[in-house]
């Protein structure tokens, strides 16, 4: 049993600790190089991205990346996938299938992304997202980093001839000049490479890195340990390559290379841009010489040690040594420890810079002239080839590889050559001693020569410092042949004879190693000899540009509101030259981002989306000032600003100074936004209480809003539910759950801010503050957020006194059938919104005493009809509302006749405890509504006229019967004309018209009726040849039928017309009786002839009756009215 115990024990422990290792698990990270990265046009990018925290590490994960442009940071664009092939939106779909975009994977949660060639549209924030195949997220699933796309400013180049030659042993010095003219912070290297010939690739020689370190290059270690190679940098740009003693295995292309090299955030180095100079190509020779090891005497003789200017110098150095046949040997002059001249061990006389011109120009010559003797010969001498001269010479021992090794040198003693200048008239004058000039400029210096005998020819020779030697610049001979120096190839110089009596030295360009002091010597000729020379100097300085250059940057208005415009002037003071000007942006303190670059030849370039900003250039007479303006500046816009020159000399980009750093801020817009709420708001408890925030001042149609509520109570303040600017809607931490679900917030019309509580409770006293952020677009479309605006409602709840009271007011209803009926049950007193109320309608028929529930609508909100199946019709047809908050109205859609009886409507009170329980607080009925429901009112009348007709027995008379008003449109009506005799009592039908349209006559003859009908509400019976006997009263009784919902058709109404009266009178007694107006005198005779006339009237009248009455007995049922119709004469009841 414990053993049992403690397995359960461990096992609980294991799973526990099971739990919490997988609580521990890393989440899924998604890493790129951290940003900005700054890559020149043209060159690659490479951005890695990684991923980690999957559960299954060995599982290949899916990459995809896209980009944000500057232009439209809201709007991501595909780039590739490693997933689908086609991924890629159209403008990325041909550099994906062309390879220049592509992704390499490095393993199952790593890739490269790259572009081989960078375009300036690359620029923007490229996102690197990882495709998630498992059902839930949990982590970072991507990364983004931004890249900074400039122009390659890196220039580079050499100023060497293209082929050089020298011999084993002799010493090469070659110069390359590097430089950038990137605003950011970079550095450069600068390696110096050997392309042998028949090589594939070339092998670096020395380098200097970026940190400024020398690397000698494989094979070139021990000669750079032995001081014989070295790189120095001289100047902002110039790195100079010597090597003292060239090998035969130096030979091939020389060449210098410069990479520039940008440090990216994550404190690595990364190359941006790299440019070869110009190749040189060296060729050295080997020297042949046997060696020996015997110590060596030199001596030095002069033919003559004291010589005028223009004599012939004459040295000779004599060697001695043991087997001096068998021995090679090198020899060299020295005037002042300066190397004057070089004979080799195989005889090649190589000579130093300083006497390199005049060697050119024949004034000097070396030579062996004997196994032991060697003669240096400079003709003709000048002034300052005085002192003292010494021979040194060297053992030089052969090896087996034909290499030729030197030994220790040994020197003559010093020789002393004194020179005296000659009578003659040449003098030369520099016309200016010294001269200024700026950095960039051109610089002209110009010798004036008098005392001329014979043809000129002069040299312009220049030494940097006052204990340096001179070295020639430029050189005019006296046939008029130009010679440039070496150092001077590239360069704009020039020499000229303006005059006779005039030289002019030009140089354009000057940059401040060109100051120095320069030497105009002038040599006469007579024949192919120089017979004088005269010389004369002037000390240049050259002011570099930051000594006299300044530029500044200023603003009128600096600071600025959003969408207002904004002027900087870069002031640039001193300079007239061609400038490359680039226009900058600090945003940050580590940032300095690129807007354009103006180049000297007048092309911009742009970098990124820049549409808000333009130029304009202003030349004055003491500056030039460079306008950039800001067109409806934004929140991008805003930081420091600067301004960076520079020019391009000999091939070189220098920098200037930059600017001063210049803030421009932009500024939100004052808020105009005002609010008004309510200040004090009372409710009753359990009652939904609304809070409105409106906003009252006039705003742009394009403003957005975010609102936030806050309750300032005295325990706690809290946020309890804010809107953003986009409607997303979020509610406080400090929000409890249940409580949330009681508040909402919906903006309406105005706009309005409407805060809502239901079922309001006493905690929820206190203040409530309306917070209103406006937010407006800039003109790049971003949205930015005005001060924020607040208004104060103070909330009380309290619960209300308990008086329940319905209005008991019986109400009798008469509606005709068919309408919609409204029932209203009104609360006259204790109506609350903290209160709920459970509402019953009753209902009991005309004929029956029972009560029955028809509609029930609960506190809760349930509706529901109680079961009975002789209201289910009337149920169907129930609609109960609630319009005011003391109402409680039941609607009856078409109510029937049947729906009559008495409804009464009982209303209970309830009420939520604190516990949430539902209290029934009180209960009331309301007084009775006794509903009456007519088929229609009852509306009919007919036109009652009493008329009096007599007519003849030829004679026609009609009966009208004209209907002035009926209940309804959908009346239809059953007409009988009836007749009476004028001796009788009874009434007789005599014609029917139903309102089927069936017609029934009842009179004597068939024949005799004519029925008719011209408007709906008109009918009239015409009897044909009426007979004494047709005498009496005629009328017509109208019946009204109207369709009943629940009955079908229903007689609502009979109604008779007026009497018509008509006598029917023989044709001859027609006259007599419509002629009452006789002569005085003839009445008596007349009264006598009507009494005649009267008896046998009456006597034909008689038997033409008991005529009629035997031949109606003959007569079959059926009649014909004029228009001959068949008439049904047994119309059933239902007609």
């Amino acid at each position: 049993m414990k053993c049992s115990l403690r397995s359960c024990l461990r096992t609980n422990l294991l799973f526990c600790l099971g739990l919490l290792l997988h609580c521990g698990e890393a989440r899924v990270l998604t890493e790129v190089q951290a940003g900005p990265l700054y890559r020149v046009v043209g060159s690659p990018l490479f951005i890695s991205c990684n991923v980690s925290g999957f559960a299954s590490a060995s599982t290949r994960k899916g990459f995809e990346f896209r980009v944000k442009k500057p232009e439209k940071p809201t709007s991501e664009i595909n780039i590739i996938s490693t997933n689908d092939p086609d991924f890629s939106y159209a403008v990325y779909t041909q550099r994906v299938r062309s390879g220049d975009i592509h992704l390499t994977r490095v393993n199952p949660n790593s890739v490269f992304f790259e572009i081989q060639r960078l375009d300036k549209t690359d620029e923007g924030e490229y996102d690197c997202s990882v495709i998630n195949h498992q059902h839930v997220y949990d982590g970072t699933y991507s990364a983004a980093t931004t890249v900074k796309v400039i122009d390659n400013s890196l220039s580079v180049s050499s100023p060497a001839s293209t082929s050089l030659s020298y011999y084993e042993g002799d010493a090469l010095a070659l110069t390359c000049q590097a430089s950038s003219n990137t605003i950011q912070h970079t550095h450069l290297s600068l390696a110096w490479y050997l392309h042998k010939n028949g090589e594939e690739n070339a092998q670096p020689i020395i380098s200097l890195d970026r940190d400024f370190t020398l690397i000698p290059g494989p094979g070139f270690e021990g000669r750079y340990q032995a001081g014989l190679i070295r790189l120095d940098k001289m100047g902002e740009a110039m790195y100079k390559l010597n090597m003292a003693q060239l090998e035969l295995s130096d030979q091939g292309r020389i060449y210098c290379q410069a990479q520039e090299w940008i440090q990216d955030p994550d404190r690595s180095w990364y190359t941006i841009a790299q440019k070869d100079a110009e190749e040189t190509i060296v060729n050295v020779k080997a020297r042949d010489v046997v060696p020996d090891t015997s110590s060596l005497v030199v001596r030095i003789s002069a033919q003559s040690s004291t010589l005028q200017e223009g004599q012939e110098l004459s040295l000779s150095c004599n060697v001695d040594t043991q087997n001096l046949q068998e021995r090679f040997f090198s020899v060299a002059w020295l005037r002042g420890g300066v190397e004057l001249a070089r004979i080799g061990p195989t005889g090649i006389l190589s000579v130093g810079p300083e006497y390199s011109g005049r060697f050119k120009e024949g004034e000097l010559r070396a030579a062996r002239i004997g196994d032991r003797d060697y003669r240096l010969i400079l003709q003709p001498v000048r002034t300052e080839d005085q002192g003292e001269f010494t021979c040194r010479a060297w053992l030089q021992d052969r090896g087996q590889d034909g290499a030729f090794t030197q030994a220790a040198s040994q020197d003559s003693k010093s020789q002393l050559v004194s020179i005296s200048a000659t009578e003659s008239g040449l003098s030369v004058e520099m016309l200016e001693n010294s001269a200024d000039v700026k950095e960039g400029e051109g610089l002209k210096l110009t010798c004036k020569v008098r005392g001329v005998k014979g043809p000129l020819s002069v040299t312009w020779q220049r030494k940097s410092t006052s204990t340096a030697m001179f070295t020639s610049v430029i050189s005019l001979s006296q046939e008029g042949v130009l010679e440039k120096a070496e150092e001077f190839m590239s360069r704009k110089v020039k020499a000229t004879r303006p005059a006779t009596d005039t030289f002019t030295l030009e140089l354009d360009e000057v940059t401040p190693s060109d100051s120095g002091v320069y030497q105009c010597a002038v040599s006469e000729w007579k024949i192919n000899s120089k017979t004088n020379s005269q010389s004369q100097t002037a000390t240049v300085i050259v002011a570099p540009t930051d000594s006299y250059v300044k530029v500044s940057l200023i603003s009128r208005n600096n600071v600025a509101t959003v969408g207002e415009n904004v002027e900087l002037m870069c002031r640039i003071r001193g300079l007239r030259m061609p400038i490359t000007l680039t226009w900058s942006l600090q945003r940050d303190a580590s940032t300095l981002d690129n807007i354009l670059t103006l180049y000297s030849n007048g092309d911009i370039s742009w970098f990124g989306n820049q549409q808000r900003y333009q130029l304009k250039v202003e030349n004055t007479q003491n500056e030039v000032i460079h306008y950039l303006l800001i067109n409806s500046a934004s929140h991008r816009e805003a930081g420091r600003y600067q301004c960076s020159v520079s020019v391009f000399l000999e091939n070189v980009h220098k920098k200037l100074p930059p600017s001063n750093l210049l803030a421009v801020l932009v500024n939100n817009p004052e808020s105009k936004l005002h609010l008004t709420t309510t200040p004090a708001l009372t409710g009753n408890i359990n009652t939904d209480i609304d809070m409105n925030c409106l906003v009252i001042s006039d705003s742009s149609a394009s403003s957005r809003y975010a609102i936030t509520w806050l309750l300032h109570q005295q325990t706690e303040n809290k946020t309890i539910v804010s809107s953003d600017k986009d409607a997303l809607v979020t509610f406080g931490s400090q929000v409890q759950q249940s409580d949330r679900q009681r508040i909402s917030m919906r903006r309406t019309k105005g706009p309005s801010f409407e805060f809502s509580i239901r079922q309001a409770r006493v905690s929820d006293n206190g203040l409530y503050v309306c917070k209103v952020v406006e937010w407006l677009q800039d003109p790049h479309g971003d949205w930015y957020q005005l001060s924020p605006v607040s208004k104060t409602t103070e909330l009380t709840v309290i619960e209300p006194a308990n008086d329940l009271s319905l209005d008991k007011k019986e109400q009798p209803l008469t509606v005709k059938e068919g309408d919609e009926v409204e029932l209203k049950c009104n609360i006259i007193s204790g109506a609350s919104s903290s209160f709920f109320y459970k509402v019953t309608w009753l209902y009991s028929g005309h004929d029956s005493s029972a009560t029955n529930a028809l509609v029930q609508l609960d506190h809760t909100g349930l509706l529901s009809y109680p079961e009975n199946q002789e209201l289910r019709g009337l149920q169907g047809r129930l609609r109960l509302f609630r319009p005011t908050q003391s109402s409680f109205y039941l609607g009856i859609q078409r109510v029937h006749e049947g729906d009559s009886g008495t409804y009464q409507c009982q209303v209970e009170q309830f009420q939520l405890d604190h516990e949430g329980q539902w209290q029934q607080k009180a209960s009331d009925s309301a007084g009775r509504i006794v509903l009456t429901v007519n088929v229609a009112e009852k509306n009919l009348s007919i036109l009652k006229e009493m008329k009096e007709l007599n007519v003849s027995r030829s004679e026609d008379f009609t009966i009208p019967c004209h209907i002035t008003k009926q209940s309804s449109s959908e009346s239809e009506f059953q007409v009988t004309w009836l007749w009476q005799k004028d001796t009788e009592t009874e009434q007789h039908p005599i014609f029917t018209s139903y309102r089927n349209s069936t017609l029934q006559d009842r009179f004597r003859n068939g024949d005799q009726l004519r029925f008719g009908h011209p408007l709906p509400n008109q009918f009239s019976l015409t009897v044909l040849k009426p007979s004494p006997v047709d005498s009496g009263l005629y009328f017509c009784e109208v019946e009204e039928w109207l369709p009943s919902l629940s009955r079908g058709w229903r007689k609502v109404a009979v109604e008779m017309s007026g009497y018509l009266t008509v006598n029917v009178y023989a044709d001859g007694d027609v006259n007599a009786v419509s002629e009452p107006e006789c002569e005085s005198g003839i009445w008596m005779g007349i009264l006598i002839a009507t009494v005649i006339c009267s008896l046998l009237v009456i006597l034909l009248l008689v038997l033409k009756m008991c005529r009629s009455k035997v031949t109606r007995g003959k007569q079959s049922g059926q009649s014909l009215w004029t228009e001959e119709l068949p008439l049904n004469t047994k119309p059933s009841v239902e007609d």
